[in-house]
């Protein structure tokens, strides 16, 4: 059994804008974090930009930026990775098809992996997209909203609440 937590929020208002660190967010369920590029005005429109309709919210292991930084000099803030959530302590790459609960409320499905892409590298430094091949995070949907803090405790769903139950 583990327990991670939720050690920053980020949010980008336009798609291509920098992501900006806030204490709180709201995620809704089917449509995404309000405020963010990737939130649906109504469950079932079609995404903005090249991001799939399951990427209602991201999520990164800050192990993944200490790593990228110790083995190859690459310093990312939180906000430069581009991901909502950065977490410790959570097997991401474990996720996929699991549900999982951030807080009191909030119940995600991860739902794929999420490898970096050259508007990454692109956007911060040379040598980003090898060095966060693998462990980009992860891209999961809303299955019951709430509200998201910074410090909320990351957890297993409960038996018997999985994708595949």
């Amino acid at each position: 059994m583990w327990q991670g937590t939720a050690v920053s929020l980020h949010l980008a208002p336009t798609h291509g804008a920098p992501l900006v660190e806030v204490r709180e967010a709201v995620a809704v369920t089917g449509r995404g974090l309000e405020g963010d590029r990737y939130f649906q005005d109504r469950p079932g429109d079609a995404p903005l930009g090249r991001a799939s309709r399951v990427c209602e919210i991201s999520l990164l292991d800050v192990d993944a930026l200490t790593a990228l930084e110790r083995e190859h000099r690459i310093r990312l803030t939180h906000s430069e990775a581009r991901r909502n959530v950065v977490c410790r302590g959570v097997p991401l790459t474990e996720l996929v098809g699991l549900e999982f609960t951030v807080g009191d409320r909030v119940r995600l499905l991860g739902i794929a992996l999420s490898e970096p892409c050259a508007r990454l590298e692109q956007l911060t430094s040379p040598g980003v997209l090898r060095g966060l091949v693998h462990r980009g995070g992860l891209r999961a949907r809303i299955l019951e909203g709430g509200l998201l803090r910074t410090g909320d405790p990351i957890r297993p769903a409960a038996p018997g609440l999985d994708a595949g139950s």
